[in-house]
């Protein structure tokens, strides 16, 4: 089933004394390309997110926002350094005598001062917030997939449309194909009656080079290996698995089909109707780009 790369999905997820909020968001991208915000006291969980994330998405860009908010009340701790206290104490002290100025040291001056104290709270439970956060996320990935198979069945059925458009142009194309060799025979043919009128056209002749025309304008090839690929496009569109890559591929090479075509036919409608090929494949390209 084709998927498409954007999408959105959110999720939220509770463990004992937090909550946990989680948005994903995916754009088109070449290849994996994972991004995530949240409070830099949780970047340990970054690898497990990051993984977790690779098991639903294979391809696009993808923008993960993670908020962890505590629920409970959180036990904090005041830790002082009394023998640095007591360093500044002294310090202060001497400074005054040999300033010759009145001591007047406060003790709320001393706990002001750098490194005296220390906020400490406990130590959090990381498996713990992991399994919130691991909920959190399943649900927004479910989500953000969920809204990728939906734009790419939609994507799906564009692609299919416009590839039938090919295949039917192709067929028009295998049915002027023959009348070229024939009409260029006739337009020789009345040429050299025209330059020539009172001197026989040597028919033998004539065949041979309409033989080397037929030859070098020949478009059988190309024209079977189209269809071949518009066959293979109809195949991709039916698989399970991401084939952004593929079709992608696919594309380059019909288009490679196509240009030779214009550039052999030597015929007019030909070439015409390969202007019409080439516009319904590049927006088909346009749309296998945004394919996961």
């Amino acid at each position: 089933m084709l998927r498409s790369m954007t999408g959105f999905g959110r999720g939220e997820s509770s463990s004992p004394g937090y909550q946990i909020t989680c948005e994903i968001k995916g754009v088109n991208h070449r290849y994996f390309d994972f991004n995530l915000r949240m409070s830099r006291r949780y970047n340990i969980l970054e690898d497990r997110i990051r993984e977790k994330v690779k098991q639903y998405i294979v391809r696009g860009r993808i923008e993960t926002f993670i908020n962890i908010e505590k629920t409970g009340e959180s036990q904090r701790n005041i830790k002082v350094d009394n023998d640095l206290a007591m360093l500044y104490h002294n310090s202060l002290k001497d400074l005054a005598e040999y300033l010759q100025i009145e001591s007047a040291i406060k003790i709320v001056d001393i706990f002001k001062l750098p490194e005296v104290f220390a906020l400490e709270e406990d130590e959090e439970d990381i498996e713990n917030i992991w399994s919130g956060v691991d909920g959190a996320l399943t649900s927004a990935l479910d989500s953000l997939v969920e809204m990728r198979i939906r734009e790419g069945q939609a994507l799906a059925e564009d692609i299919r449309r416009r590839n039938q458009n090919i295949v039917n142009t192709v067929g028009v194309i295998e049915e002027r194909s023959p009348l070229v060799v024939k009409e260029h025979f006739e337009r020789m043919k009345k040429r050299i009656q025209e330059l020539y009128q009172d001197l026989a056209i040597d028919e033998s002749r004539l065949i041979q080079e309409i033989a080397i025309f037929a030859d070098r304008t020949s478009i059988a090839e190309e024209l079977v290996r189209l269809k071949s690929h518009c066959s293979q496009m109809e195949e991709l569109l039916l698989l399970t698995e991401p084939v952004g890559r593929k079709c992608d591929f696919l594309i380059q090479e019909m288009f490679r089909e196509v240009n030779t075509i214009a550039s052999k036919a030597n015929d007019l409608f030909i070439n015409r109707t390969v202007v019409e090929l080439k516009a319904e494949l590049e927006k088909i390209r346009e749309q296998v780009q945004n394919v996961e």
